[in-house]
């Protein structure tokens, strides 16, 4: 393409992320900025100052995990990591950064920023807390979820994994966790009760369980495939 095409492209993505207008699922999944401007305005504010926790049941387990998004060359990417082989429980399982709630933690904002710092070494202070999503309850361990979605507008820094927690850092684009081809659903039946597991094959890695269930909800907020009145860029 020549200059002129070049510029003209450029100006109608800054002007669909700058009016306010929505933006179509292909231009979301190919610029970041995109997106992260479009989460913020569908999800729940952030926690960040403090608010009673009342989890579902009661007697749960409190958690935060953060669904980590930024820039890579432009193209929105997501963080996940590959828990240590050396842990008790879902040992080599793909996850969200996160972990239980202290006493010590303003907020569940605060809990899934600690957790990744202490699992990734990562720095707080560089993440945009753009919302949350609804909390989930894991039968298994006993957990009421909180995810949090935060956002690197920089670009990932160097991240140093825990080896006591940590054995792996997954970098994947949104586009191709949203492609349907890698996704599917299991029903599982526990205590009588039937559950929609869902699962997320993407490259040589399995995205499951509570992790799946959470990517889902994230990719379910994408603007829909076509918008009435828009044709794709």
């Amino acid at each position: 393409m020549g200059a002129h095409s070049d510029n003209e492209a450029k100006c109608k993505t800054t002007s669909e992320a700058t009016t306010g207008d929505p933006p179509t699922r292909a231009l979301a999944l190919t610029d970041a900025t995109v997106l992260a401007d479009w989460l913020r305005a569908q999800l729940a504010p952030p926690l960040m100052a403090t608010i009673p926790i009342a989890p579902d049941p009661p007697t749960a387990r409190i958690a935060a995990v953060l669904a980590l998004l930024y820039p890579r060359d432009g193209v929105p990417y997501l963080l996940f990591t590959r828990r240590s082989s050396r842990l008790r429980a879902h040992r080599g399982e793909i996850s969200f950064p996160g972990g239980s709630h202290e006493a010590s933690d303003i907020s569940l904002a605060a809990t899934a920023l600690r957790e990744a710092r202490e699992e990734i070494d990562l720095a707080g202070d560089r993440v945009e807390m753009l919302g949350s999503l609804p909390p989930l309850f894991t039968v298994v361990s006993n957990f009421w979820v909180t995810p949090v979605v935060g956002w690197l507008a920089g670009g990932l820094p160097p991240l140093t994994p825990n080896p006591d927690e940590v054995e792996e850092i997954i970098e994947a684009p949104v586009a191709a966790l949203a492609d349907p081809a890698i996704f599917h659903t299991e029903t599982w039946v526990r205590g009588g009760t039937a559950r929609e597991v869902h699962f997320y094959d993407y490259g040589t890695y399995r995205i499951w369980g509570l992790t799946g269930h959470i990517l889902s909800t994230l990719l379910a907020l994408l603007p829909p495939e076509h918008l009435a009145g828009v044709s794709d860029r």
